[in-house]
């Protein structure tokens, strides 16, 4: 039976290359071995069985409605209830000193892991087994909500026929387990405004948050 047998079962896939999932459940403090080029795929995979299932549970939905449902459905605190779900912080590899100062409970880190697994889940058993895990964990896709602050920047740009913002991670600072980021969002190629979080998806809303703000103050 694999080490992983009991999450291997809530996240709904048994794995034929252990050292996927091995690999996902390893945090940076570890060093080498690490999830984080996991995570970068799992982000992309997210986004598309998302957007997929939003597609077809909503043939209704315009185009900003169904990218503020996806931003709900795959922020951070959603993604990190889903790993609390299915114990992933307990199952998480990490030295003492990330342990100790709270990573198995810290909602940045859950929300990585998750991303990272989903990527294992990916790679051994393809898209429909991503596609599997993420209605297991996540849901039908059927909540609504309000705009988020990427989103709303999105729309507010849109509607004065002025170009997609662009984000970029100019950096991170502090240990493993207290990263904290920073990004600068772009309008037309031009920084528009700079934010930190203690993820990149939550500096990225800030970011979005201020260029929105200093847009409307200034009446453009």
């Amino acid at each position: 039976m694999s080490d992983f047998a009991a999450l291997e079962q809530a996240i709904g896939h048994s794995f034929r290359k252990p050292a996927l999932l091995k690999q996902a459940l390893t945090h940076p403090s570890l060093g080498h071995g690490h999830n984080q080029r996991l995570e970068f795929l799992g982000d992309a995979v997210l986004e598309l069985c998302v957007s997929e299932k939003i597609y077809e549970q909503h043939p209704e939905m315009h185009e900003g409605a169904m990218t503020r449902l996806r931003q709900k459905l795959v922020r951070e605190e959603k993604l990190a209830e889903a790993a609390r779900q299915v114990n992933l912080g307990q199952a998480l590899r990490m030295d003492k000193s990330c342990e100790i100062g709270g990573g198995r409970e810290n909602p940045s880190v859950l929300c990585d892991t998750f991303e990272a697994v989903l990527a294992a889940v990916y790679l051994d058993g393809g898209l429909s087994a991503a596609r599997e895990m993420v209605l297991r964990l996540i849901g039908d896709c059927s909540e609504t909500g309000e705009a988020d602050a990427k989103s709303a920047l999105q729309e507010y740009v849109q509607a004065q026929g002025r170009d997609m913002p662009t984000y970029e991670i100019l950096g991170e600072d502090g240990p493993p387990h207290e990263r904290v980021f920073t990004a600068a969002v772009y309008l037309e190629g031009v920084e528009a405004a700079r934010g930190t979080g203690t993820s990149k998806k939550r500096a990225e809303q800030e970011a979005a948050a201020a260029a929105l703000d200093t847009l409307k103050r200034s009446g453009e």
